[in-house]
């Protein structure tokens, strides 16, 4: 029996670990699709080490004007095309003149908030969005309210777009959680960009006022890079930017995932540290908080911005008895099984079948 083969190409900005992890479970699942990525230059702040398989057609963006790019895709003849966002116009323009032809399918990750400039976008999106795009996938459902004011149709879209490598943190759950059971470690971890976008200096003052307050045995250890001076303090250590393998071994001496951003769409990172078994400090402002966390029972909420908001909340976990972090940790890693790579998959193949 012949196998259709079929082709899709990905127009992606920056290319992540767990997008990639996403797509190698589905070639796994259907190898009867070529991937074929184009990709913009990896982020400086974010330099991941990226191992692509062999039968991958990978094409850097800025080796390709307008014209150059329009053709490659016409040479390709794709049966699916994935674009991430609408920022790249010559991505758009490729996107357009395909649209009638295929799925076209738009990920976004932007969420509803009732600014000017989404209501600006929903009144002109017949003319724009819905010209391009004739499929959307989002994160989760504060996305999908967004996609349908667009004017998506509820079939057209689909939701969990942004998914951890959940296997690679399952096992570091399964190696430590024994461990942390009989000695929970009372360190916070950050994980992401030193940005002010991203609340560290909040997050840092509120953590030396804690000290300063309580005199407690937590730490508090940070992992990234980026504009953002390190904050000097005898209980903060920043380790700079690591790639996930180097992560693994900082898991385990730590309990507790605190993200303080002022703009977080979603948050893969709270999936990655959920599925490794960690109780959630996380702002209102992180998109991720309506699957990952549930107050009280996994974690706490605190208001975005306020330094005061994030010492109470890192001061009612070190209040909280061991046993319970613990019990809060393994709540994490039960809702982090909800997205998977392997449901990813399947989900991008019924986008293409459509």
């Amino acid at each position: 029996m012949t196998v259709d083969r079929k082709k899709l190409v990905i127009l992606y900005t920056e290319l992540a670990g767990y997008t990639l992890a996403s797509l190698v479970d589905f070639s796994k699942r259907f190898p009867e699709t070529e991937i074929h990525i184009v990709r913009w230059p990896v982020n400086k702040e974010a330099p991941f080490n990226f191992v692509f398989p062999g039968e991958w057609k990978i094409y850097e963006r800025n080796s390709f004007s307008d014209l150059m790019l329009k053709k490659l895709v016409d040479n390709i003849g794709p049966t699916a095309i994935l674009c991430s966002g609408w920022m790249d116009k010559d991505y758009v323009s490729v996107c357009r003149e395909w649209k009638k032809k295929i799925p076209v399918i738009l990920v976004m990750d932007n969420k509803w908030e009732r600014k000017l400039k989404q209501y600006v976008a929903v009144a002109i999106s017949r003319f724009t969005i819905l010209k391009i795009f004739n499929r959307c996938w989002v994160p989760g459902n504060s996305q999908k309210q967004y996609a349908l004011r667009l004017g998506f149709r509820p079939e057209q879209i689909r939701t969990g777009y942004y998914t951890a490598d959940v296997a690679f943190y399952n096992e570091i759950f399964e190696k430590w959680m024994p461990e942390k059971k009989q000695h929970f470690p009372h360190r916070f971890i950050y994980a992401g960009r030193y940005h002010d976008s991203k609340g560290v200096n909040e997050l840092w003052n509120a953590f030396a006022r804690l000290k300063k307050e309580t005199g407690n045995d937590w730490e508090l250890w940070c992992l990234g890079t980026g504009s953002v001076t390190p904050f000097a303090h005898p209980s903060i250590r920043h380790y700079g930017f690591l790639q996930p393998e180097e992560m693994a071994d900082i898991l385990k001496d730590c309990g507790v995932f605190i993200l303080p951003s002022k703009v977080e769409p979603w948050g893969v990172v709270v999936h990655e540290f959920a599925a490794a078994g960690f109780p959630l400090a996380l702002s209102d402002q992180v998109g991720a908080t309506d699957t990952f966390l549930e107050e009280g029972k996994n974690g706490f909420l605190f208001a975005a911005g306020d330094s005061n908001a994030i010492f109470n909340s890192m001061k009612r976990f070190t209040e909280t008895p061991d046993h319970v972090l613990w019990e809060m940790g393994e709540y994490s890693h039960k809702l982090a099984q909800t997205y998977t790579p392997g449901l990813w998959a399947t989900t991008l193949n019924s986008l293409m079948a459509m």
